[in-house]
C-alpha cells in the first residue's frame, strides 16, 4: 500500500470521529510525504499542528497505519515552516515589515523586487506594462516614465524591478536607484565641500536613473535647479529616466513649472488600490513565499478588510500568522478579527451590516429578503442563506456566530458553522463559485 492510500485510511477514520470544524482546521492541512522503513512522514504547517497531533491523534494514527500495513509503523512529522523567521515580526507594525531585505549593491537597487514578484491586476496593469517596456528598451520609449500612487501600492517595487531587469539583460548600462532625498543630500554635500563635479559625475554619467519620492524636491529651489540640468543632460543623451511620486506632476506645488513640464514629456502612469481578486492573489503569493499555512477563509477575510495599502495587507497576513504561532492558537477568521481589530479600523473600511449582506445575496439569487430568516429549506433558499451566513462571519468583525444565527431567524451556532464550512469547501474546489463570491463581496462593499 502506497503513502497516499495509507493516509486515506487514516483520514477516513479520523473524519468520522471528530467535528467537521476540527477536521477542516487541523487535519485537512496535513500532507503525507513518504513511507519508508516503516516510518510514515507527515508534513504539518507548523510546530503547533505537530503538538496537537501528538496530544490528540498520534497513537490512533500509528495504530491505523500499522493495521493497514501489517507491521508496526512510527509516525514522524516534518514542519513546513520555520517559526523563528515569523515570530520575530510579532509586535512590528505592518508599515515596517516590508523593509527587511538588505540593499547590498552600489547602485542601491534592491534584488528583492523583480517583475515576477509583482502581482498584476486592473489597478496597476498600465503602470506595470509601462515599466516593462522601459526595462526592455531603456531610453527608447516612455522617457521619462513618471509613476505615482499612494503609500504602499507598489510603485517603488516597479522602480527596483526596472533596475534589476536592466542589470540582468544589459549589465553594461550604468543604472542607479536613488531617493530624491539622497539626491538633495548629495547636492548639499557638494556645495558644502566645494565639489560640484561629484554630483555631476554621479548623476549625469548614467544610462538609467531611477529616482524615488520626487515630491521631496518641493520648496528646494537650488536642488531643483541642479535636477533640471541633470534631467536635460540625460534626456538629451537619450538616457532613461524613471520618476516616482506620491502625486501626479500637476499637483507638485512648489516645484518649478519647467520641471513639471519635463516630467510630462514622456508618459504618466498611476497605480490605484488593488481590487479584491488582486488582494487575494497578493496574499496567496506572500503566503507561498514565506511558506505559511493560512486557511483560504482567513485570506479572504484579510483581503476584504484591508484594502488601501499592499504593505499593510501583507503585514496583516504576517501579523496574524505570527500571533497564531507565538500563542499556539488556531488561525481562524475569529482569531484574525481579534488580532487585526486596530489595523482594520485604521484602514478605514466601510461598515458592513448583516442586513446589507442579506439584501445583496437575496438580490443576486432573486429570492425574497424574508427568506433569509424563514424556515424554508429548499436548495434555492438554503444555499443563498448559507452564503449570506458565511459572508456575515467573514466580512464583519463584531458579530459572534450566535449573533449571526439570531439575525437569520434564530439559528444556532452549529447551523452557522455548518453553513460556513459548506461554502468554504465549495470555494476551495470551484474557482467559478469563488469568483461569484468575490463579485458579491464587491456589491456589498459598494453600498454607501
Amino acid at each position: 500500500m502506497n503513502t497516499s492510500d495509507l493516509w486515506e485510511k487514516v483520514v477516513d477514520n479520523i473524519k468520522s470521529s471528530i467535528t467537521p470544524e476540527a477536521y477542516s482546521l487541523w487535519i485537512s492541512p496535513l500532507k503525507p510525504l513518504n513511507f519508508e522503513n516503516n516510518i510514515f512522514t507527515l508534513e504539518v504547517p507548523n510546530i503547533y499542528f505537530s503538538q496537537w497531533i501528538v496530544n490528540n491523534h498520534q497513537k490512533n494514527i500509528e495504530t491505523i497505519l500499522s493495521n493497514s500495513h501489517g507491521q508496526p509503523v512510527t509516525l514522524e512529522m516534518k514542519t513546513q515552516q520555520d517559526i523563528s523567521s515569523i515570530i520575530k515580526i510579532v509586535g512590528d507594525t505592518p508599515e515596517h515589515i516590508d523593509n527587511n531585505a538588505p540593499i547590498i549593491q552600489k547602485d542601491q537597487i534592491n534584488p528583492k523586487y523583480i517583475f515576477s514578484g509583482f502581482i498584476v491586476g486592473a489597478s496597476n496593469r498600465f503602470a506595470h506594462g509601462c515599466a516593462e517596456v522601459v526595462a526592455k528598451n531603456p531610453g527608447k520609449q516612455f522617457n521619462p516614465l513618471f509613476m505615482y500612487s499612494g503609500v504602499g501600492l507598489g510603485k517603488t517595487h516597479l522602480l527596483h524591478a526596472i533596475g534589476n531587469y536592466i542589470k540582468q539583460t544589459t549589465p553594461n548600462l550604468k543604472t542607479l536607484y536613488a531617493t530624491c532625498e539622497k539626491f538633495v543630500t548629495d547636492y548639499i554635500e557638494s556645495i558644502r565641500f566645494d565639489n560640484a563635479a561629484s554630483v555631476k559625475r554621479k548623476y549625469r554619467d548614467l544610462d538609467c536613473l531611477l529616482i524615488d519620492d520626487i515630491q521631496f524636491l518641493v520648496g528646494k529651489e537650488a536642488s531643483q535647479e541642479e535636477f533640471f540640468h541633470m534631467f536635460n543632460t540625460l534626456s538629451t543623451s537619450k538616457k532613461q529616466i524613471v520618476i516616482v511620486s506620491d502625486r501626479p506632476p500637476k499637483e507638485l506645488e512648489g516645484i518649478e513649472e519647467r520641471l513639471i513640464s519635463r516630467f510630462e514629456w514622456g508618459i504618466i502612469a498611476d497605480i490605484q488600490p488593488p481590487d479584491l481578486e488582486t488582494r487575494i492573489a497578493i496574499l496567496h503569493k506572500k503566503a507561498e513565499e514565506e511558506r505559511l499555512y493560512v486557511p483560504d477563509d482567513v485570506i479572504l477575510y484579510i483581503a476584504t478588510q484591508v484594502k488601501s495599502n499592499i504593505r499593510q495587507l501583507e503585514g496583516s497576513l504576517l501579523k496574524v500568522t505570527a500571533f497564531s504561532l507565538f500563542t499556539g492558537t488556531a488561525l481562524t477568521v475569529d482569531s484574525a478579527q481579534r488580532i487585526l481589530r486596530d489595523v482594520i479600523k485604521s484602514d478605514g473600511s466601510a461598515h458592513i451590516t448583516i442586513e446589507n449582506i442579506q439584501k445583496v445575496v437575496a438580490d443576486d439569487f432573486n429570492i425574497d429578503m424574508r427568506d433569509m430568516k424563514s424556515k424554508r429549506r429548499t436548495d434555492a433558499i438554503a444555499f443563498p442563506r448559507q452564503i449570506a451566513m458565511y459572508l456575515s462571519r467573514t466580512l464583519t468583525d463584531e458579530f459572534s456566530t450566535n449573533a449571526i444565527g439570531n439575525a437569520f431567524g434564530g439559528r444556532d451556532h452549529s447551523t452557522v458553522m455548518h453553513a460556513c464550512n459548506k461554502i468554504k469547501e465549495k470555494m476551495d474546489s470551484d474557482p467559478y463559485f469563488n469568483s461569484k463570491i468575490n463579485q458579491i463581496i464587491k456589491k456589498i462593499r459598494s453600498i454607501e
